[in-house]
């Protein structure tokens, strides 16, 4: 049963690791990284309980069916916020701390496990409700959203640390950003389980685009900036 679970976890796991191939973070930190989104997802948990405390967590689904605005507020002033900044959190209070985080790919590298630890825990929680179709499909797509998602804050946030620059303003911008987003996304598909598919679609291949794009620039970046600090075997031999 918790296969549609653990087989996307190692897919994604190793493709990341691939990813960062050039100089790849630590296994150990990397699985931290990923309990540490586990964490997340009890820490957003908590949240959603706290706001239910207060009566302010809504039930999405009834929503849906009762009003449209009302939908649109919660999933992007509640869901997109509260399950963003539980990722955000560790990553700032723990892997900015890491001596390994040394490159701007980096960013989005750890924030990806961190989503993928919460995506985890996310979808183990969700199978007491699910087909095993059902499971299976969500064992894929939710670590894909998740990821993007925290990849815009890590990526940000990722730079702004190695360039030695203040991060607030990027966390701030980055967190703002990829919490619309899921929000956004969320609506979508909660309003629209079915018709939605095609614009929901759109917008994840948009962000995977990106994505995918500016972590191939990155890479080379950081060859280049490799090979650039090797001295050359000619000036070897000329100093010789």
């Amino acid at each position: 049963m918790l296969l549609p679970v653990f087989v996307p976890v190692v897919f994604w796991a190793i493709y990341h690791y691939h990813k960062d191939r050039h100089l790849p973070e630590p296994p150990l930190l990397l699985l931290v990284t990923f309990l540490l989104g586990i964490g997340a997802s009890w820490l957003s948990r908590g949240m959603y309980l706290s706001l239910d405390a207060v009566g302010l967590r809504f039930d999405a689904v009834a929503l849906a069916n009762e009003s449209v605005l009302g939908l649109l507020a919660y999933a992007v002033l509640v869901i997109g916020p509260v399950e963003e900044l539980s990722k955000l959190l560790p990553f700032l209070l723990i892997v900015l701390r890491f001596r390994e985080f040394d490159e701007p790919l980096d960013g989005m590298i750890y924030a990806s496990f961190i989503a993928l630890g919460y995506a985890a825990a996310e979808n183990v929680y969700y199978l007491q409700f699910l087909t095993p179709v059902e499971a299976l499909g969500r064992g894929f797509a939710g670590p894909v959203l998740h990821i993007l998602f925290a990849s815009i804050w890590g990526h940000w946030i990722g730079m702004a640390h190695v360039e030695g620059r203040s991060i607030t303003n990027c966390a701030i911008k980055g967190f703002a950003t990829a919490a619309v987003l899921h929000g956004i996304y969320d609506f979508i598909v909660l309003l629209e389980p079915i018709g939605a598919l095609p614009v929901a679609g759109l917008m994840i291949v948009s962000i995977w685009v990106w994505r995918l794009k500016l972590m191939h620039v990155m890479h080379l970046d950081a060859v280049a900036a490799n090979e650039s600090a090797q001295p050359s075997t000619t000036d070897d031999s000329e100093s010789r």
